[in-house]
């Protein structure tokens, strides 16, 4: 395998993965000209307390699905593995480490861009990635010691209003991959 030289890390509940999660990888990468895009599923996000996403098994499988035929989208699940909760700094520091020669970039909106210097260690995050900023119609404002790229890949899928159709019993949603829909179905995910 060749040396990966511009890594995009891109962390998320993924719960389930969306279409909109894909044309922002997608945009990252050609914008970028990123030789990968790592979709990173997380364990349990410091950002969202009091909900219990699905398996992380059936996230990866839904990622798995979603992805399938993209060379250049890795699924790891290093956050899967580590356990407790997933600091991004924590997982940008074991991708330094991995790929010592890259340049490492992490994918968020602009949401979590202003959340930022309220983050777990956000000085660590920012010694090893570029900011990659997605914005939803604002552009992101540039923050001292950080470089951020702002980029733009406008959708309207939310993964709230996904799992809430499934829960009601739909079968199929318009930013969700058959194959992922298929998942969310035989496994039952979102039914309480």
């Amino acid at each position: 395998m060749s040396e990966e030289r511009r890594i995009a890390l891109f962390g998320g509940t993924f719960d389930p993965v969306h279409l909109g999660h894909l044309r922002i990888a997608t945009v990252a990468r050609d914008a970028m000209d990123l030789d990968v895009v790592r979709f990173l599923p997380c364990r349990i996000s410091p950002h969202k307390t009091g909900t219990r996403p699905a398996d992380g098994a059936d996230r990866v499988e839904m990622l798995r699905r979603a992805t399938r035929g993209n060379d250049w989208a890795v699924i790891d699940d290093i956050e899967l593995r580590r356990g407790g909760v997933s600091y991004s700094w924590q997982t940008a520091e074991a991708m330094r480490e991995r790929f010592p020669s890259a340049r490492l970039f992490w994918i968020l909106g602009t949401d979590q861009w202003s959340a930022l210097p309220r983050w777990n260690h956000p000085e660590r995050l920012a010694a090893c990635v570029e900011f990659l900023v997605f914005g939803r119609g604002e552009t992101p404002e540039p923050r001292e010691g950080y470089v951020m790229h702002p980029l733009s890949a406008p959708h309207p899928a939310s993964s709230t209003e996904i799992r809430t159709a499934f829960a009601a019993g739909e079968r199929t949603h318009p930013w969700v991959d058959p194959l992922v829909a298929g998942w969310i179905v035989e496994k039952r995910l979102y039914q309480d």
